[in-house]
């Protein structure tokens, strides 16, 4: 990889849920400097697959995808301890009743997908029709029996009226294994962490800084949410406290769990470890 003119190119997801540790990050008062660039997760997960990012957050899967090449940032994710309203399966009839039947994907998220599917074979024994849609909950249902959307469009699609029965996967993950779901984590590419130790302790610290400043004080964000997206400030409220921004044990336990089922499933090819950058500048791996 190209040192890209000594610039760092770090990774945004384009959604509400990560605000809370983008919102106080200020790459400018970082010692190097560093370009940001925002996508949905999809591009970023892309990207970081090949290379030409240097650390993003990425769906929990494609760091599943790619983890011989990634490490990941410590004690930072977007998780839910239970509902995570935001990824979202919109049906005509309850989520039994349609795991034979067609179901539309978004294409904008590898693990929600496989968090569906997971559910939907593994849990309840389904063997459903998946196709691939734009997140666009009228078209998806035209010709399907659920559709499936995450971030700002389930969001959005949750306050329409359209007469859908909602089922949250954060809800069914959680009383299905009893762990929280982790649905996107931070990670950097093993060799610019290999070789940037420094620097990436300035990056960790920015982080954590922001995350802890945005959750002792949500009503920045509550009004930037309302502002952009929509809804009600009690709604975003309910919204950021009900999601972890956390990466500890409990976090580790239900992704390595989510892991182990997409390798049995044959939707990984290989068992996944989670190997996470420590404030040592050591690589601390957890089978």
């Amino acid at each position: 990889m190209d040192n890209r003119e000594n610039r760092i190119l770090i990774g945004q997801i384009d959604y509400t849920n990560v605000w809370p540790i983008f919102h106080h990050f200020h790459p400018e008062t970082l010692s190097r400097r560093v370009s940001m660039v925002t996508e949905v997760p999809a591009i970023l997960n892309r990207r970081m697959l090949e290379g030409s990012l240097d650390l993003s957050p990425i769906s929990s899967f494609a760091y599943g995808l790619g983890h011989e090449q990634f490490v990941l940032l410590p004690d930072l994710s977007v998780s839910a301890r239970n509902a995570v309203n935001s990824i979202l399966l919109f049906s005509r009839e309850p989520l039994e009743r349609v795991i034979n039947g067609k179901i539309a994907l978004t294409n904008t998220s590898a693990t929600s997908i496989n968090l569906l599917k997971i559910i939907v074979e593994k849990a309840y024994g389904g063997r459903p029709t998946y196709w691939n849609s734009e997140p666009e909950l009228t078209s998806m249902m035209q010709e399907s029996d659920a559709a499936l959307l995450i971030g700002d469009h389930a969001i959005r699609a949750s306050w329409e009226d359209h007469g859908y029965i909602v089922t949250d996967l954060g809800e069914v993950w959680k009383r299905w294994t009893g762990y929280g779901m982790t649905f996107a984590v931070w990670t950097v590419q093993r060799t610019f962490a290999e070789q940037n130790s420094e620097l990436l302790s300035e990056i960790v610290d920015a982080f954590a800084t922001s995350k802890q400043r945005s959750l002792s004080d949500l009503k920045p964000l509550i009004n930037r949410s309302v502002e952009h997206i929509g809804g009600t400030s009690d709604y975003w409220r309910h919204y950021f406290s009900n999601l972890c921004y956390d990466f500890k044990d409990e976090q580790q336990a239900g992704l390595a769990l989510y892991f182990k089922y997409a390798y049995e499933m044959g939707l990984l090819k290989t068992e996944v470890p989670l190997n996470i950058w420590s404030d040592n500048k050591l690589t601390r791996v957890k089978e």
